[in-house]
């Protein structure tokens, strides 16, 4: 690990004024994926930002009848707030599903959204990767690629995106608030995250001077009929080799509405809002979600070791479709207690 400056954010705009002024710095919260890409030398800060002193720690009520999620709250507390188990639960059990109790404990929400790839090779320093080093190639075309993606990759990169978090944000259509020195915006979340194209080193549409201060939820929450179906190899602390999200409006057994997002298969959360058209204003039907599979899944090519993957999504959406229907969600049961 090499040396580096440290400082604290007094508030944001000091935070904003110092990362501006300094393009090697990175802000630090939680530290849960910063610390591990230093010690491996995959991240070299010059100064680390403190930023775990600045104000963004609450869960608030929106005027529009949703929620304010401060960049700050942790993992841990946004899991069992109340709030979200009753009216955001898919958020819940996203959040449940991933990491350990202890690293949801110190893991920032804000954090959450910007954590980087756990592919084999952008950890490896030894072998090429694009998205660690810029034109060195991509070990895992060619290499072991079973974790790796089968939806909108590119020649330069198939790493997939490790968050459970945001797969069920980009169900439920949340907004990401930042800042930088050129004021205040909101991203919607569906363009924050980036596909790899011939930039994979660029993980976010965040500019490198600005900050996260806090995620919005909408009023729909899906709190009767979802889901989150997490398909790993192992039940506790392993990333997802495919994940489902589904949030559905019911009207009798007619689907009045359908969100289904996917993690685990592509360098963003993979949500295709066409496919989800294809349910619409339609009976709850197997043959319906196994259409709705397929759309989503359209143009999906797997490699050497991951091939598996696309029959393995399309059975995981129609599982999660049914349990979602049926409001019978996946439970975390070995996830449920802190």
């Amino acid at each position: 690990m090499i040396g580096f400056d440290y400082v604290k954010a007094t508030d944001v705009s000091d935070a904003v004024e110092a990362i501006a002024g300094n393009p090697d710095a990175r802000f630090i919260a939680g530290g849960t994926n910063l610390i591990d890409l230093m010690k491996e030398n995959i991240a070299r800060p010059r100064m680390l930002i403190d930023i775990t002193g600045l104000p963004l720690t609450d869960i608030e009520e929106t005027e529009a009848g949703g929620l304010r999620i401060g960049a700050l709250v942790p993992n841990s507390d946004l899991a069992y707030d109340e709030r979200i188990k009753s009216r955001y639960p898919v958020l819940s059990s996203a959040l449940l599903a991933g990491a350990s109790a202890q690293l949801r404990n110190m893991a920032s929400t804000g954090g959450n959204l910007l954590q980087r790839t756990r592919c084999l090779y952008f950890y490896d320093t030894t072998t090429a990767c694009n998205k660690r080093q810029p034109g060195s190639g991509c070990g895992a075309l060619e290499g072991f690629n079973r974790m790796n993606a089968i939806l909108g990759w590119s020649s330069s990169c198939i790493a997939v995106h490790p968050s459970d978090m945001c797969v069920a944000l980009a169900a439920l259509e949340a907004k990401v608030h930042v800042s930088g020195p050129n004021g205040d915006r909101a991203i919607p979340f569906a363009d924050f995250h980036r596909l790899p194209g011939d930039t994979p080193q660029i993980d976010t549409n965040l500019a490198p001077d600005e900050i996260i201060l806090a995620l919005e939820l909408p009023a729909q929450g899906f709190a009767t009929n979802y889901t989150y179906l997490k398909l790993r190899d192992r039940m506790s602390y392993a990333f997802a080799l495919v994940s489902v999200a589904v949030g559905l409006e019911l009207e009798g057994d007619t689907i009045e509405e359908a969100r289904i997002a996917l993690g685990g298969v592509a360098h963003k959360p993979w949500r295709v809002p066409e496919a989800e058209q294809v349910l619409k204003n339609k009976t709850t039907d197997r043959e319906r979600y196994g259409a709705a599979a397929d759309a989503i899944l359209e143009g999906a090519i797997g490699f050497s070791h991951n091939s598996f993957k696309i029959g393995l999504a399309r059975r995981a959406i129609v599982r999660a479709l049914e349990q979602a229907a049926s409001g019978t969600p996946q439970i975390q049961s070995e996830k449920a207690t802190r």
